[in-house]
């Protein structure tokens, strides 16, 4: 069995890809309508694109993954991986947000800014345990 075949998830996992898979549904819709505005205070000064793009493209992507973490039985494992590189990649936006002191999503204090970027790693090891990519890996 290669790294990037299908292992076994138990039904825990599955609960938590399930609820994984649909809060990115619901990110990604928040980042298509309701909640453009706040997203755009964690992108990154430097990244050369208008921010209300960043977020609009950021947010298909959330939707695409979401929706296949919920849907996609055969490709888990790179689901996984590819989720946990997504949380990487964004994380220089919560980094940002952090620097700048930029209040959104209730994040109003130094202190809850970086209580999040704790959680960035978490939402990663969750994406690999979910998917059995972790597994996998070992």
């Amino acid at each position: 069995m290669t790294v990037l075949q299908e292992a076994r998830t138990t039904p825990l996992q599955n609960v938590g890809r399930g609820v994984l898979g649909s809060f990115m549904v619901g990110a990604g819709t928040g980042h298509l309508s309701f909640a453009r505005g706040p997203f755009q205070a964690q992108v990154p000064d430097w990244v050369p694109m208008d921010k209300d793009l960043v977020v609009l493209l950021s947010g298909v992507v959330e939707i695409g993954l979401g929706l296949s973490l919920l849907f996609d039985k055969r490709h888990r494992i790179p689901l996984g991986l590819g989720l946990a590189a997504f949380f990487a990649a964004v994380f220089p936006g919560n980094l940002h947000q952090y620097d700048k002191r930029l209040s959104a999503f209730g994040l109003d204090t130094d202190r809850k800014r970086l209580v999040r970027l704790f959680f960035q790693p978490v939402l990663m090891a969750w994406a690999l345990w979910s998917t059995g990519a972790r597994k996998a890996l070992r």
